[in-house]
């Protein structure tokens, strides 16, 4: 399972380490210490940032570029099948939903909390592990 950092939770959140921080000690999402580095388990993580994109934004509209079409998030659901498989990111406040192979998804290893990244051309989207 991955962990990060509260910094690299922040960038993936697309906020600031100080919120990011703000968030975790309002205990909006679990935290533990090592060393002297506070972590954020993948799965919890990625279970917030569902919740945070579903409450929406605060109107502070964060800028927006498509570097690439380059979408930096973290997994927060992985649907197997026998051939094919679904992968959810959440990317800041964007959700994208991706059909590849089951093969792929193994090969990345691709599962819930782990970061990845959306690249989007035209009507087809790819999934790059971080």
């Amino acid at each position: 399972m991955e962990s990060y950092t509260i910094g690299q939770a922040a960038r993936l959140l697309g906020v600031s380490v100080d919120t990011a921080r703000r968030w975790a000690d309002a205990e909006r999402f679990p935290t533990r210490r090592e060393g002297t580095r506070r972590m954020v388990d993948g799965p919890d993580l990625a279970a917030f940032c569902v919740e945070a994109a579903q409450e929406g934004g605060d109107g502070d509209e964060a800028p927006y570029t498509s570097a690439r079409n380059a979408f930096p998030g973290i997994v927060t659901g992985v649907k197997l099948g026998t051939v094919t498989a679904q992968v959810e990111i959440q990317a800041g406040p964007h959700r994208i939903v991706s059909l590849l192979t089951r093969e792929a998804v193994e090969e990345l290893g691709l599962e819930v909390g782990a970061r990845a990244t959306a690249r989007v051309k035209s009507t087809s989207v790819f999934i790059d592990r971080a």
